[in-house]
């Protein structure tokens, strides 16, 4: 066996090229090209394929625009990639009504994957057990650093600088559904938010599966004004809308052994050991994160 570095053929990240063929044959590209036309405004790069490719550049580890040049350097491959100056054009060009349209597209592509799965949707799995037909939505919100002075970075409740963006991710397919940028400031409880990142996640779920509900979320989901919409989403007819949600009491989140020392540090005064307890606000008491 012999390795050699000058071969000819050669295409470096391989993988990117299978996620651009499935967002192609999935009919992604083209719903996003739809979303995007104009009328009178014909593009050299086609503002869907852009955003595919975007796509595409994030899953293969991509951090900022420039690194298109990834794709860019696969032009015997993927054919014509737009640049970076370009690909910030076509993201500029994106405004609110383009938004809702591009949401439309992400949703009915995702109807035809979730349509085309053997064997049907995947099941949530919970301890030895599984959760049937319920589509679990997780909310969450995470810290992302900003190493200069960005738009909207601010710093942190972590003393930090940078972003608190809030998604939701399926827990069946583990996907992401819905994403909110956030200043590094904004609250981790803000009901509002909560809400409107998951009536996004919500409208992404094909329609048949939108029949039974499980949403998760830590402490931060624990407001009434999030729970009270939760609740209120079950009056639908022929619709299920379970939550849970809750966060580890900070007085009883140890755990020690009978024999373990008492605080004192006296060994002849063992303590009885209880269990870490945890604050849940639930309709699904047979369902734990």
């Amino acid at each position: 066996m012999s390795v050699s570095a000058d071969g000819t053929g050669v295409v470096a990240h391989a993988g990117n090229v299978a996620t651009r063929l499935l967002a192609d044959q999935v009919g992604l590209t083209d719903a996003l090209s739809g979303a995007l036309a104009r009328r009178g405004f014909t593009p050299t790069h086609d503002r869907g394929q852009v955003l595919a490719d975007v796509a595409v550049l994030i899953a293969g580890g991509g951090e900022a625009i420039s690194d298109i040049d990834v794709l860019r350097h696969q032009r015997e491959v993927l054919g014509s990639v737009a640049s970076a100056p370009t690909v910030w054009r076509a993201l500029g060009e994106v405004t609110p009504a383009a938004a809702k349209r591009i949401d439309t597209a992400r949703a009915k592509a995702r109807a035809h994957v979730w349509s085309q799965l053997p064997g049907g949707l995947p099941a949530s799995k919970v301890a030895d057990t599984d959760l049937g037909d319920t589509v679990v939505l997780d909310v969450d919100a995470t810290l992302v650093t900003a190493h200069s002075e960005k738009e909207g970075a601010a710093v942190t409740f972590k003393k930090g600088f940078g972003y608190h963006p809030l998604g939701v991710w399926c827990d069946n397919t583990q996907e992401s559904l819905a994403l909110m940028l956030r200043p590094g400031n904004a609250g981790s409880n803000t009901a509002a938010d909560h809400i409107a990142v998951l009536t996004a996640a919500i409208a992404q779920v094909p329609t048949k599966h939108r029949r039974k509900l499980l949403i998760r979320a830590d402490g931060a989901g624990a407001s009434h004004e999030l729970l009270d919409w939760i609740t209120a989403l079950t009056a639908k007819r022929g619709r299920t809308v379970e939550y849970r949600s809750g966060t580890p009491s900070p007085t009883r989140s140890a755990t020690r052994s009978p024999r373990s020392p008492s605080p004192r540090g006296n060994p002849r005064s063992p303590r009885r050991a209880r269990p870490a307890k945890t604050v849940t606000s639930s309709r699904s008491p047979a369902c734990s994160t």
